[in-house]
C-alpha cells in the first residue's frame, strides 16, 4: 500500500498528462501494474513522468484482437483512460526500464496535444471521476456470486491463485486484481474502466467470467449487457 504522504491530492492532479496507449492492458484506481519500457519514445515519456509528479496515462486504442502492444501515433483511443504514479523502476542491462505503476484516478481526454519527443499527450479531465479516490465496498452476495466462478474461470484459463488470500482481500482490491488480471478482450476492459462504480464493476466482470464459462461449455458468444 502505497503511504499517504506520496499519495496525489484530488484537487492537484494535472491538466496535462503524457499517454502510454496499450492494446488490451487495464489499470484500476489503486491497481498495480508492472510494464517493460524499451522504445526510445517511451523511455523519454518516463523521464519526463519522473519530472511531473510520476503520473502517466494509460489508454487503450479502439482495437480488438491483440493485446499489450503499443499504438501507432494516429489511432484513435478510448475517451477513458486511468492515470497511474510511478511507484517504483529499475533499469536492465538490455537498456529497458521495469516500472510499477499505481493506478491514481480515471481521466477524461479533452483532446490530444502535439507530440513531446516522440510520445502522447492528453489535456486531461478528472472532474467527474472523484470517487476514485474513495474505497468501496460491494453486497455480500456479489461478492459470494464472484469468488463462485472465479475459482473455474481460473482453472479453464490455468490461472494459479492462493484463494486463502482472495478470500481475505477487501472487495475493492479483489475486484481490481480481477479485473487486471483476466484476459478479457480489449473492449470488455474498457467497458471494466467506464463502470460507474465498484457494484457494477463486480457485476460486469461477474458477467464475463459466467459468459467464458458458458462459451467454454457450448460455445456460444460472449456478450456484455
Amino acid at each position: 500500500m502505497t503511504s499517504k504522504s506520496f499519495e496525489i491530492d484530488f484537487h492537484n492532479l494535472p491538466q496535462e498528462l503524457p499517454l502510454f496507449p496499450l492494446v488490451g492492458v487495464l489499470l484500476l484506481p489503486r491497481g498495480l501494474l508492472p510494464l517493460n519500457i524499451f522504445e526510445p519514445r517511451y523511455l523519454n515519456m518516463f523521464e519526463y513522468a519522473l519530472s511531473n509528479q510520476r503520473l502517466i496515462g494509460i489508454s487503450q486504442p479502439s482495437i480488438d484482437g491483440v493485446s499489450g502492444l503499443s499504438a501507432s501515433d494516429n489511432s484513435n483511443l478510448y475517451k477513458i483512460g486511468c492515470a497511474g504514479r510511478i511507484t517504483s523502476f529499475q533499469e536492465t542491462r538490455e537498456g529497458q526500464i521495469q516500472i510499477t505503476l499505481r493506478g491514481v484516478c480515471r481521466f477524461l481526454i479533452k483532446s490530444e496535444l502535439p507530440l513531446m519527443s516522440g510520445f502522447r499527450r492528453s489535456s486531461a479531465d478528472f472532474s467527474q471521476f472523484k470517487t476514485d479516490y474513495s474505497e468501496e465496498t460491494m453486497l455480500t452476495n456479489e461478492r459470494d456470486r464472484l469468488l463462485s466462478g472465479l475459482r473455474a474461470y481460473f482453472k479453464m484459463e490455468n490461472i494459479e491463485a492462493d484463494w486463502d488470500t482472495i478470500k481475505k482481500t477487501p472487495d475493492d482490491r479483489l475486484v481490481t486484481s480481477i479485473a487486471m488480471v483476466c484476459p478479457f478482450e480489449p473492449h470488455e476492459k474498457q467497458a471494466i474502466l467506464e463502470s460507474k462504480d465498484l457494484t457494477h464493476r463486480c457485476k460486469l466482470v461477474i458477467g464475463l467470467i459466467e459468459s467464458a464459462l458458458r462459451r467454454s461449455d457450448d460455445g456460444a458468444p460472449t456478450t456484455i449487457n
